[in-house]
């Protein structure tokens, strides 16, 4: 069938598909990460983005493909999660200028608006790196625009073409990916997006549903907006069935009459199955005749509105206490962490960090409960400032993004800051003091890798430096050890270190023990931090 004209329609599909088409390899994308540490998270970053696009638009088919551009691209800009997503968001933000009060376009106009969105991405970088999702998108509105078809399923084709040949050339253009044999995850995400509009146009696929995240910021919004007594069916119930003898048609038929939000999806000998029902158990039964069930994950739906609820009204509380001159807002995981930015006068903790970036939603909401004439926001990743950077732009209010890269430059941060003073002042001094503090962590590779000269091997224990592996072994200690030793020097005075949730706390004390009779003019201090999958965090001053 050829389509020289596309109209809101087929767009609308065309985003819906390339977002389902995310979400199923989100986990394919996450292990093209460069580094080989538990929480590379590129591909979810960049599905819960689109997710939040999509969920945007919803029902908005018959709408002109400007208007739904616009409603996308604002969902994305609210969702946006991690780098790679806020680069989506922009990509998204161009393509919508480049669509903007247009009823249907042609291949020339939908090239043209592939462009505006390269435009827009290179625009909100600081300092573009070729090799990435950058790349990708401007290999994209390239080929789009010196294409010669007029049929737009042609030209998606050879957008798709040419862009894969562009994802494929990342290693040469980046060191690192070469190193460890991989194409660039943020590029891989963007090409999936396109090859799902193509396959509408391609297959005249129609009448699209949106696969439902269950992400907790979702079903969040879903409970909270419907109210307990709306909740039909009370608990999401969601788990995998491995198997290569199930009829998937014949399953969703059998269980779709115990309940609604319904995806049973997969193949290959695995099925994921996600279902609302008033009977788990009933549903399970059906499903275990089928094969071994896995990742069994049962939420009560009615309970988390009423915790929805009353957080809802602490928070109006709390935005009617009266107005201060400073405020903090602070990403953190890990419970003794979170506490620790408490008790030094943090005013909103974000739960989130190294495995989960919060949105630039999740940012503007809590910068939104504050009462304050200026707030700070202490994002403590690297990966969180642009996200963060985003809501700060989207506020009304006085909001200053201090760059913290890691946990202890977050609390230097605030221990360095002074009420007394002017706010653009602590900006400076605060941004001055985090150059001084050195952040090593302990984690473990997921996987086989070689990086920076070192053979890596899946399980070893390895030991970053602001984010660059230095050390590997087999024992947690003796690389922490020998990570101190090299940041260490004759300016050293002080050395914190919070150790993770998975740690033996017998162990922590007999090593901080080492450590104290090994520096002793040093101030050792030690803290529960709790954080998953890093066993040790630390700075040294």
């Amino acid at each position: 069938m050829e389509h020289l004209m596309i109209d809101g329609r087929h767009f609308y599909n065309m985003m819906i598909n390339g977002s389902n088409k995310l979400e199923e390899s989100k986990d394919y994308v996450n292990s093209l990460n460069v580094f080989p540490v538990p929480d590379g998270d590129t591909g979810t970053n960049m599905s819960m983005t689109f997710k939040s696009a999509v969920s945007e638009i919803k029902g908005m088919d018959n709408e002109p493909i400007g208007v739904i551009a616009r409603s996308l691209a604002k969902g994305a800009l609210m969702g946006a999660r991690g780098n790679s997503g806020v680069i989506l968001s922009q990509i998204l933000r161009g393509i919508a200028k480049g669509l903007e009060d247009k009823t249907e376009v042609n291949s020339e106009e939908l090239a043209n608006a592939f462009l505006e969105g390269s435009r827009s991405a290179y625009k909100a970088v600081m300092r573009p790196t070729e090799g990435t999702i950058l790349t990708i998108i401007k290999a994209a509105g390239e080929a789009a625009v010196k294409s010669k078809h007029k049929d737009i399923k042609n030209l998606m084709e050879e957008v798709c073409s040419y862009s894969q040949i562009t994802l494929d050339k990342t290693p040469e253009m980046l060191p690192v990916l070469k190193q460890a044999k991989v194409v660039d995850a943020g590029g891989a995400g963007l090409l999936i997006i396109l090859k799902g509009m193509y396959e509408v146009l391609d297959k005249d696929l129609k009448s699209l549903s949106i696969i439902d995240s269950t992400n907790e910021t979702n079903s969040e919004s879903i409970i909270k907006d419907f109210g307990e007594q709306n909740i039909e069916f009370g608990y999401c119930t969601e788990f995998f069935v491995v198997s290569n003898n199930i009829d998937i048609d014949e399953f969703k038929n059998d269980i779709s009459q115990h309940g609604d939000s319904m995806l049973v999806v997969g193949g290959e000998g695995l099925v994921k199955v996600h279902i609302h029902t008033n009977d788990p158990g009933l549903v399970l039964s059906k499903a275990v005749k089928l094969g071994s069930l896995s990742k069994i994950k049962i939420d009560n739906m009615r309970e988390q509105h009423k915790h929805i609820i009353e957080e809802s009204e602490n928070i109006k509380e709390e935005t009617n206490e009266e107005k201060k001159e400073f405020a903090f807002v602070s990403v953190a995981l890990g419970e003794g962490i979170k506490n620790i930015f408490k008790d030094l006068g943090v005013d909103f903790v974000i739960e989130g960090g190294q495995t989960m970036n919060p949105s630039t939603e999740d940012i503007l909401n809590a910068v939104n409960k504050i009462n304050a004439e200026n707030i700070f926001v202490l994002p403590n990743n690297k990966n969180i400032i642009m996200a963060a950077t985003q809501a700060a732009e989207l506020s009304d209010k006085k909001v200053f993004v201090i760059p913290t890269k890691t946990i202890p430059q977050g609390i230097t941060a605030i221990t360095t800051f002074n009420g007394d003073i002017e706010a653009e002042q602590n900006v400076k001094n605060m941004e001055e003091a985090i150059l001084n503090v050195g952040t090593g962590s302990i984690t473990y590779a997921v996987r086989d890798t070689e990086m920076d000269g070192k053979v890596i091997t899946e399980g070893d224990i390895i030991g970053l430096i602001e984010g660059k592996i230095k050390e590997t072994g087999n024992d947690i200690f003796d690389v922490c050890k020998n990570l101190i030793k090299s940041m260490v020097n004759e300016d050293t005075e002080l050395i914190t270190i919070f150790y993770g949730e998975n740690c033996n706390e017998e162990q922590v004390v007999e090593f901080v023990n080492e450590l104290e009779s090994e520096y002793e003019d040093l101030d050792i201090q030690c803290y529960n931090g709790e954080q998953p999958l890093y066993y040790f965090i630390f700075s040294v001053e």
